[in-house]
């Protein structure tokens, strides 16, 4: 195998899978893509209602973040995917670009060319979507869009649920002219599996693209300050380096990303000697700045006969799944929800409520041994931020991670109001229909102090960690507009790390986005062509 290549790049999730296969239609361009993890060909992969069953298993990092602040020291667990397609393989394939003013507000504070109207072109350009053509949407990119083919009837009680309760409106495209109302989600399947970045970039084969499966970068090699390639070890341990000739595009996520550069000597100089790393680029914002989105469940009891998915594991249920790919195991478990305004007067939704008809809890680690129903609400408009800082010297080890959720308190006010919407939405006539007793967090947590102690003592993440190698300037940022890392030539970063704050929904479209962005840049500074719009051809894994 070749030692040597124009373009490597660094994790094959959502980012990475885009820029590896669009430089690579290229056909004269060498391009490697390491991925630390192997296949994604699992049945809990493929089928969308299985997800949570990759938590804790070799398809996942299994991070634990370090004792949280302000929610009574517990950790968290953070599960991220570690195979390819990254944690487009694991989520829960709901597709959201976030609100407008996410983009708008990045190019207002600094990020030159990432306004809504900037990004929009690649959201298309990348997009396949199967229900809706409009100038939002695309009909012929690489990544397969769709809606949850056999949506529960809970699932639809619950949209008519919040528009009664609430007054607002049902929308069926929270990516097109407003993010605001209740509706069903588009999801990444097709044809009722899940359809990841692999699926949509890596399907066929290309002789120019070389894919490494259970591939671990240890480092990026600099020579007199500029990136020359990797330092690898593949899963039997043996090491080798392998160079790039024009760039190296990291695409690692949000944890893993800022890890590397600080084992590569890219970050906080004080704390990269601390724990025995020469620095080589002191980067202070490197790993600073980490965002997520917090979530916690309302869970009921179901009502009249209905069952949701508490019996999916029926062998009838996989039956059905396995042979027409429709039922309960094509449901991606939040089939239906949207975007909320805790506050009239703010300009863009801050929660996004989450319609489950199961009982999903602790990352669907807890069960309940009746049908069951979930309302969750998640917090798209944090403020707080943390951090993620390497530990040792050992790139084997993972990095300390801290989220410093609901660091501020006027956050833990709006998740307090975000509660008592959700039980207003559980309260409607439309819901009363479906629900029955609330199980979690249960009758007798009522007054305002009473719903801040459960929330800290159960609040989760919503899997959408983002910003520790932020769009920004060289002292609170780690790229510029171009994603090109400061103070080191030939190193771009294309993933969630550099939105510069959190976008207003789900992380994996514009994770993609920015893969497809950070390659067009790429291009750009050869004097190329970007590409037209259209599929990603004859991309191939080995």
């Amino acid at each position: 195998m070749s030692r040597n290549y124009d373009y490597i790049v660094i994790g094959a999730g959502s980012g990475g899978c885009a820029v590896a296969a669009r430089l690579s239609e290229d056909r004269s361009a060498r391009v490697l893509l390491i991925e630390a993890g192997g296949s994604n060909r699992k049945l809990e992969v493929k089928a969308p209602l299985a997800f949570a069953k990759q938590f804790h298993s070799k398809l996942d990092w299994d991070y634990w973040s370090e004792p949280e602040p302000h929610l009574n020291g517990r950790r968290i667990f953070s599960p991220r995917g570690k195979m390819l397609g990254g944690c487009s393989s694991m989520n829960a394939m709901i597709y959201i670009r976030g609100n407008r003013l996410d983009y708008d507000t990045w190019a207002a504070n600094g990020a030159d060319g990432w306004s809504y109207n900037d990004v929009l072109p690649y959201f298309v350009r990348a997009e396949r979507n199967e229900h809706i053509h409009d100038q939002f949407h695309g009909k012929t990119g690489p990544l397969n869009v769709t809606r949850v083919r056999d949506v529960d009837p809970v699932s639809v009680a619950l949209v008519d649920a919040a528009a009664d309760a609430l007054n607002i409106p049902e929308n069926n495209d929270f990516n097109g002219a407003s993010q605001d109302g209740v509706g069903q989600f588009q999801v990444t399947q097709r044809r009722g599996i899940r359809f990841s970045a692999r699926e949509a970039y890596l399907r066929a084969r290309r002789r120019n693209l070389t894919i490494r499966t259970n591939t671990l970068v240890h480092k990026i090699l600099l020579d007199n300050g500029r990136a020359t390639g990797v330092e690898v070890a593949d899963d039997k341990g043996n090491v080798e380096r392998i160079t790039a000739s024009r760039e190296v595009i990291l695409a690692a996520g949000a944890f893993n990303t800022p890890a590397l550069l600080q084992h590569s000597g890219i970050g906080p100089a004080e704390h990269l000697r601390s724990v025995g790393v020469e620095p080589i680029v002191d980067l202070p914002a490197v790993g600073e700045h980490l965002m997520e989105h917090p979530l916690v469940y309302l869970t009921y009891e179901l009502s009249n006969g209905h069952v949701g998915l508490f019996d999916a594991e029926d062998p009838r249920h996989l039956k059905n799944w396995l042979l027409h790919r429709r039922g309960k195991l094509a449901s991606n478990v939040a089939e239906t929800g949207g975007h909320i305004r805790s506050d009239s007067a703010l300009a863009a939704p801050n929660f996004q409520i989450l319609f489950a008809p199961a009982f999903f809890y602790n990352h669907g680690a807890m069960a309940w041994d009746t049908p069951a129903a979930t309302i969750a609400m998640s917090y798209i408009a944090p403020s707080s931020r943390g951090r993620v800082r390497i530990r040792t010297s050992d790139p084997t080890r993972k990095p300390a991670v801290t989220y410093n959720m609901l660091g501020r308190d006027s956050e833990m006010e709006e998740m307090i109001d975000a509660v008592e919407l959700a039980r207003r939405i559980a309260a409607s006539a439309p819901a009363r229909g479906v629900l029955g007793a609330e199980i979690t967090p249960g009758a007798a947590v009522q007054s305002r102090a009473d719903i801040a102690a459960w929330i800290r003592s159960t609040v989760q993440h919503t899997y959408h960690p983002s910003c520790t190698a932020r769009i920004g300037s060289p002292t609170d940022g780690v790229v510029d507009p171009q994603l090109r890392v400061h103070g080191v030539p030939n190193l771009r970063i294309a993933d969630a790390s550099v939105m510069p704050t959190i976008i207003r929904g789900n992380t994996n479209a514009t994770a993609i986005m920015i893969g497809e962005r950070c390659a067009d840049f790429v291009r750009a500074d050869l004097a190329t062509a970007p590409v037209k719009a259209g599929r990603v051809s004859e991309v191939g894994a080995r």
